[in-house]
């Protein structure tokens, strides 16, 4: 627990998946995690385990082919969260139009019970001529899969050498062909079994004739129920909506709002028609969701609407909005420095650039601390070096500058990405030891990832041990490295090279993560568990909670458990670490 700590950022039950040659991979599944105010939190793992592809929805960065399919990523930030939008002819304009409009579609209100009916015999009616759920999902997953297998034989082909290889080609040929017969057949029976359906609905007289004349009786009682009109309690509804609609896209420029506004109609239209209960709060959320996020209605006075939102960064599409959220308040630090920076534009232009833009400072002023920046990180000769190239800085130094820029606006969440990765040893120790100096002077929470245990022990607060996309273990630094209780946290513990005896044979883990590709039944890590139960085969543990900062989502935790003990190279591990990492 952290009860003295403001949350910064909560995610809750995030799920991110890529599209990779026609099928979809889950690299995130269902984490959820609370990152709190100057705190430093580590999340380890695995290659692969999905460490960057986690932080990277923090700031809207992921691959153009990756989205966040479900979950919340709220951000706590008072300054952003607090919108004000003033009374112009425009959002006057926006605000009456809107009213009438939602007055106007009420009527359908009164029709929804009605409406509710014809959707549902409409259903009734394209359920007949169409294939079953269960057959439609059954041919078209052996469809994808044909075709994957295929993209997989293409690529295997590109790999082989013509001239002597020639007999490996004609075999990858053949069978490629034979999965495009199989894609062929499969259509084929899907396109027959829908011609059956529908010869057989056709065939059905007395349910055509049935139909024909509920649909007709259910028209004409609909277009009765909504010609009255909306009560003075719904119109004082929709003033509220209206109000709330100028507050959500008033950030926006002229054709973007135009654009949200009609977006926003037809939704409310929709909603209205079916009759969902618009003073609930999750349905109008889900409403606004569709177009931008909701800000929910406070006050207004002769020359302004007031009202205060929920960033959900999940659901954070326009550019503007991430500018002010990237750089002043998440900033990343990536793991190498040669690459985050520009080679054709000098070190300082590159810094001061950033000030400007987030912080509105003329020329000089943004030279004056982008040289104080470069002092506070490091950098002698700040002044001199202030118009150096890139390829003019060492790796060490080109790293200092990335942590410079990254702290040009005083983010509060800083990310790094195994910053350290890239430098040799010494200059590792420096870097980490200049990151966590710089907390206490800019007050920043450092979100750092790492699969190098080793920096953990020296610079977290709270461990997060994530593997196949989810949060296995989580607590203090304390409850990681001296009582882990995840299998796995204990074969990252072990594999850790300064922990081993001279003469012995270093531990590494064996096998590898599972495939993301497909859904994965039990516990993930079970196949490479040396101490697996039958259930970790079968079903998921839940998240089992060892002490009040630290969980577990392991079946070893639950009273039926057998009694285990962990590995005996990580037990009484405190004097070897105090040793190794000085800590």
């Amino acid at each position: 627990m952290q009860e003295n700590k403001k949350v910064l950022l909560s995610l809750k039950d995030v799920e991110v998946k890529f599209h990779v040659r026609g099928r979809i991979l889950t690299a995130i599944r269902g984490v959820s995690l609370d990152i709190y105010e100057n705190e430093s939190i580590a999340i380890v793992g695995e290659s692969g385990s999905g460490k960057s592809v986690l932080t990277k929805t923090f700031a809207g960065m992921l691959d153009s082919n990756g989205f966040i399919s479900n979950g919340e990523l709220i951000l706590e930030d008072d300054e952003l969260q607090d919108t004000v939008v003033l009374k112009t002819k425009a959002s006057k304009r926006t605000y009456e139009d809107f009213k009438d409009t939602l007055n106007k579609y009420s009527k359908l209100e009164f029709g929804s019970k009605t409406y509710n009916e014809i959707l549902k015999l409409e259903n009734e009616y394209k359920a007949r001529l169409s294939l079953s759920e269960k057959e439609s999902e059954e041919i078209d997953e052996n469809i994808n899969e044909f075709k994957f297998q295929k993209t997989e034989l293409f690529n295997f082909k590109q790999t082989l050498d013509p001239k002597h290889e020639k007999d490996k080609i004609e075999e990858v040929k053949k069978q490629m062909k034979d999965y495009d017969e199989k894609i062929k057949a499969l259509s084929a029976r899907k396109k027959e079994l829908l011609k059956a359906h529908k010869a057989d609905l056709m065939a059905d007289t007395a349910f055509l004739e049935n139909y024909k004349n509920k649909m007709l009786e259910l028209k004409q009682k609909y277009i009765e129920e909504i010609q009255a009109e909306p009560t003075i309690e719904t119109q004082n509804r929709n003033r509220q909506i209206a109000r709330e609609v100028c507050l959500s896209i008033g950030r926006y420029g002229k054709y973007t709002q135009l654009k949200y506004k009609l977006i926003l109609k037809h939704n409310f239209k929709k909603a209205m028609r079916l009759g969902l209960d618009l003073t609930d709060e999750e349905v109008l959320n889900g409403i606004f969701d569709k177009a931008t996020f909701r800000v929910k209605y406070l006050d207004e006075d002769d020359e302004k609407f007031h009202g205060y939102c929920n960033i959900d960064l999940a659901k954070v599409k326009y550019t503007k909005d991430w500018q002010k959220i990237r750089g002043t308040r998440i900033a990343t630090i990536f793991q190498d420095p040669m690459t985050s920076l520009n080679p054709i534009i000098t070190i300082g232009k590159q810094i001061s650039s950033i000030i400007m833009k987030h912080q509105h400072c003329s020329i000089d002023e943004a030279r004056i601390r982008a040289i104080r920046l470069m002092h506070k990180v490091g950098i002698p000769n700040a002044e001199k070096r202030f118009d150096d190239y890139p390829f003019q800085y060492s790796g060490g130094m080109r790293q200092r500058i990335v942590i410079a820029i990254a702290l040009s606006c005083q983010p509060k969440i800083l990310i790094c990405d195994e910053p350290t990765t890239a430098l040799d040893v010494t200059i590792q120790a420096q870097i980490l030891k200049l990151i966590k100096d710089l907390q206490k002077e800019f007050k920043y929470t450092i979100v750092f990832i790492t699969h190098d245990l080793g920096v953990v022990a020296n610079i977290a607060d709270r461990v997060a041990v994530l593997y196949a996309g989810q949060i296995v273990e989580l607590g203090n630094c304390e409850d990681i490295f001296y009582d882990p209780r995840h299998p796995y946290t204990w074969a990252l513990l072990s594999s850790m090279p300064q922990l081993a005896e001279r003469g012995t044979e270093l531990y590494s883990i064996n096998g590898t993560p599972p495939s993301l590709y497909n859904k994965i039944i039990g516990d993930p890590f079970a196949p490479r568990n040396p101490y697996v139960l039958k259930i970790d085969t079968l079903q998921d543990s839940p998240m089992f909670k060892v002490n009040d900062h630290h969980f577990a989502k392991t079946w070893l935790l639950d009273p039926r458990a057998p009694k285990i003990e962990k590995p005996e190279i990580i037990q009484d591990i405190h004097e070897k670490l105090i040793k190794v990492f000085n800590i």
